[in-house]
């Protein structure tokens, strides 16, 4: 059984178009359990991560089998969850990837699977340290045509995001 992972972006909540638009996708997997965490009232990025792992912790989950999926400080905490312990996937949405605020701009990916999205547009995160980052880790990244909120791209991120799932679902290849 695969846990999902939502985290909500720095001004969003629990109830945003894209994080109840990804936990519906994960519950229509019998393979899956989608967990949405609530970070509202909890501000800086590092008390964020901490209540996340807290919340993994306290679940007795293995990160072998979780998949960390977020957007925007969302997609951030996704990363960091994977720089600390290694995880099942993560998928990240216009992750605060390469901001100056923020700590650990430079995180290494330590998960099986990953797919980034993010908006060619998006004047929030500037596309460009995430693509550098994508390309030092050699990591899936699909640009699109939108801004930071990427709401004109939903379509495209759900069907991703199932084939994301479906990937993480299956046997890793024995080399």
């Amino acid at each position: 059984m695969m846990t999902v992972y939502l985290s909500h972006g720095l001004e969003s909540g629990p109830n945003a178009l894209k994080v109840q638009a990804l936990k519906r996708v994960a519950e229509q997997r019998h393979d899956c359990e989608a967990v949405v965490i609530d970070y509202r009232g909890i501000a800086a990025p590092q008390e964020r991560l901490q209540y996340l792992l807290n919340v993994i912790a306290d679940r007795n989950d293995s990160l072998a089998n979780c998949v960390m999926a977020g957007s925007s400080l969302g997609g951030w905490l996704s990363a960091a969850v994977s720089a600390h312990e290694p995880v099942l996937g993560c998928f990240l949405l216009a992750p605060a990837l390469g901001l100056p605020n923020y700590p650990q701009t430079s995180l290494t990916l330590q998960a099986a699977h990953t797919h980034i999205i993010h908006g060619w547009r998006d004047d929030v995160v500037p596309s460009g340290p995430v693509i550098e980052h994508a390309q030092s880790q050699r990591l899936s990244l699909r640009l699109l045509d939108d801004d930071h909120r990427l709401h004109n791209s939903l379509e495209t991120i759900l069907t991703d995001f199932e084939h994301f799932l479906a990937q993480c679902a299956s046997p890793l290849p024995s080399h």
